[in-house]
């Protein structure tokens, strides 16, 4: 459908939107303020402020949910599938498992396609992870760092598989699981494992990029069925390194 183009006014605050967007840094949250406080900083009226979104909505620079917000960049993939049967019967154990079979392919394929605004973001990633005051500052990059790992294979069916995937995960009350500090240690292993899946990425190296993110998932493996052994019950059936993987140990 055509659209016509902004106004005067619309197009001056269009252009206000994005000098104070470019402005926010790349660590900013992506939720944007509501509108009330977005219009009153940039001076305009909340129906000025409005046509502006839509435009920059219609580029693909923002995406909007009634009830959430209004984020920067795009618009996350929603798993079609029903989940909900899956997230009640899922377990840790069966979530590294699939991680397991996936996110190794996923960095070999980033390997193969990865773009420099890719590994930009993996450095910052990294960065941040080291530096992150807590738990919870830790894992958002962490998971940062694995969803930009598939969002760089180029494949939207896999970043798909891996967005389904982590709804599960984060359906399951792994913070039970954590006993400790109240932020990583400055040893702690996904520092180094991370920095050489990230190397091998940015070396293009596929099998080296798989072979760092298997051993990485045998690490979190290792160390969160060792938790969860003192808090939970055991699986029901022993778990064993894939016929490719390294030993447990190895990681």
């Amino acid at each position: 459908m055509d659209r016509s183009m902004p106004n005067g006014e619309t197009q001056s605050a269009l252009t206000q939107l994005r000098a104070w967007l470019a402005n926010r840094g790349p660590r900013a949250d992506p939720r944007l303020p509501p509108e009330r406080e977005l219009a009153a900083t940039l001076g305009v009226s909340r129906g000025t402020l409005r046509k502006a979104l839509d435009e920059l909505e219609a580029e693909g620079l923002i995406w909007r949910q009634v009830g959430r917000g209004t984020f920067v960049g795009d618009r996350p993939v929603e798993p079609r599938l029903d989940l909900s049967d899956v997230m009640r019967r899922a377990n840790p154990a069966g979530v590294m498992e699939a991680r397991l079979l996936l996110e190794p392919e996923l960095a070999r394929l980033a390997a193969l396609h990865v773009t420099a605004a890719d590994l930009e973001e993996l450095v910052l990633c990294l960065r941040e992870s080291r530096a992150a005051p807590d738990w919870r500052s830790y894992e958002y990059w962490d998971n940062r760092l694995h969803r930009v790992i598939a969002q760089a294979t180029g494949n939207g069916v896999l970043l798909a598989l891996l967005d389904s995937l982590n709804t599960i995960r984060r359906a399951i009350t792994w913070g039970r699981l954590r006993r400790g500090p109240q932020r990583p240690a400055a040893d702690h292993h996904s520092f180094a494992e991370h920095e050489a899946i990230v190397g091998a990425i940015a070396d293009r190296d596929p099998e080296a990029a798989a072979a760092a993110m298997r051993r990485h998932l045998l690490s979190v493996r290792r160390n969160l069925l060792d938790r969860q052994a003192g808090l939970v019950e055991a699986p029901a059936r022993p778990l064993h390194p894939l016929p490719s993987a390294e030993p447990l140990a190895g990681g």
